[in-house]
C-alpha cells in the first residue's frame, strides 16, 4: 500500500486473473481503498440502498459519493428488476452479459450470465456466448438482443434502425426493445467504471494457474 493523509491509498494485488469468460464466481479487488466498514454512517448506507452490499469492496469504494452511488442503484435496480412489463429478466439479463463480454469485463460478464443462465435456462447458450463472443449463434431472438448490444457498446452511434427492425422482427415490442438498450446501455457504463477503479480475480477453481 502506498498513501499520505492526502492522497487516497493505492492497493496492488497478486492474485491471479480470470483466463476465461465464465459463470463462475469471478472476485474483484479495487486500486483504492473503499471505505472500512466501521466508518460508514447513515448517509453512506442510504448510497448503498441495500445495507448488506457494505460487506462488498466495490460499494464501499463508490460509497465515498453516497448519493450519486444511491442514484445509480436505484437506476440499476429498476432496469434489471421492475420486470412487471417489458422484456423477461432473462434477456436483461442477456443484454449486460453482451455489453460486459465487448467490453472485456470479466467479473461484471460472470454476474449477469449466471442470471441470464438462470432465468432463461438456457446455460449452454449463455456458456456459448461466453466462449464464443458476440458471433455466437444463440437463436435468431437473442442473436438480434445481443448484436443490438453489442453495436450499442461500441458506439452509441452503431445502434441504428436496422437494430431495431431486426429486434421487431425477432418479436419484441417497442417497451422490450427499451429495456434492451436500457441494460446494454447501463452495463456498458458500468463496465467502463468497473475496470477504472478496480481488477478481476480468478475463481478458486482457476487460481494459481
Amino acid at each position: 500500500m502506498t498513501g499520505t493523509a492526502t492522497e487516497p491509498t493505492v492497493l496492488t494485488h497478486d492474485e491471479a486473473h480470470p483466463r476465461v469468460f465464465t459463470r463462475a464466481e469471478v472476485g474483484w479487488l479495487p486500486w483504492l481503498e473503499p471505505l472500512p466498514v466501521d466508518e460508514l454512517t447513515e448517509r453512506h448506507y442510504d448510497g448503498l440502498v441495500d445495507r448488506q452490499r457494505a460487506s462488498s469492496d466495490y460499494f464501499r469504494l463508490l460509497a465515498r459519493d453516497p448519493e450519486i452511488l444511491r442514484a445509480r442503484t436505484l437506476v440499476d435496480k429498476d432496469i434489471f428488476y421492475n420486470t412487471a412489463e417489458g422484456l423477461p429478466r432473462a434477456e436483461r439479463e442477456l443484454a449486460a452479459t453482451a455489453a460486459s463480454r465487448v467490453n472485456g469485463c470479466v467479473f461484471c460478464a460472470s454476474v449477469h450470465a449466471r442470471f441470464a443462465a438462470h432465468y432463461s435456462k438456457e446455460p449452454d447458450l449463455v456458456d456459448r456466448l461466453l466462449a464464443e463472443g458476440i458471433g455466437a449463434e444463440l437463436g435468431e431472438r437473442w442473436d438480434a438482443i445481443v448484436a443490438a448490444a453489442a453495436a450499442l457498446t461500441a458506439t452509441p452511434l452503431a445502434f441504428d434502425g436496422s437494430h431495431v427492425e431486426r429486434l421487431r422482427a425477432a418479436g419484441l415490442d417497442d417497451l422490450e426493445i427499451a429495456d434492451v438498450v436500457h441494460g446494454a446501455a447501463f452495463f456498458n457504463w458500468a463496465n467502463r467504471l468497473m475496470l477504472s477503479i478496480g481488477r478481476p480475480v480468478a475463481p478458486p477453481e482457476e487460481g494459481g494457474r
